[in-house]
């Protein structure tokens, strides 16, 4: 279970800032959104596609990674009343996973903007299980424009 912390969105809140929906989503609490970093948790479920054996795979931790940017980028342009763009992975690096949490685990994910050129954001990704680093890396995110 998470320990209680600030929270913007929480539950089915979260799917205003993200365009993944159940049982796909791997984000449950929006803790912190600005230009510079996100902070979400998420306490895993046994019912997550990702979880194999009551493990939540290293596929989850990097989709989870994914949606805590996407969610963190949707809060902002929520906020700036503008219409929440498409993320897509271009690349990741410096992939780093020294423990796979289990089903009941709650981790916290923190995403740090390192630079954003033009449609793409460059973001360097923390995740922490019960006060330990069980995960890093960085990622290159390209986002999709709608055209009106």
């Amino acid at each position: 279970m998470c320990e209680q912390v600030n929270t913007i969105a929480q539950g089915e809140d979260i799917l205003n800032y993200i365009p993944q929906r159940m049982p796909f989503v791997m984000v449950d609490t929006l803790c912190v959104a600005n230009e510079n970093e996100t902070i979400t948790q998420f306490t895993i479920p046994d019912s997550n596609p990702l979880v194999f054996d009551g493990i939540f795979s290293e596929s989850g931790l990097l989709e989870n990674i994914a949606q805590s940017a996407a969610c963190g980028v949707g809060y902002i342009c929520k906020q700036k009343n503008i219409e929440v763009p498409v993320g897509f992975i271009g690349a990741i690096k410096k992939i780093n996973i020294f423990e796979i949490p289990k089903v009941g685990d709650c981790i916290e994910t923190k995403i740090t903007t390192i630079a954003n050129i033009m449609d793409a954001s460059i973001i360097s990704a923390l995740i922490e299980c019960n006060g330990k680093v069980i995960a890093s890396c960085e990622m290159n995110i390209f986002l999709k424009k709608t055209v009106n």
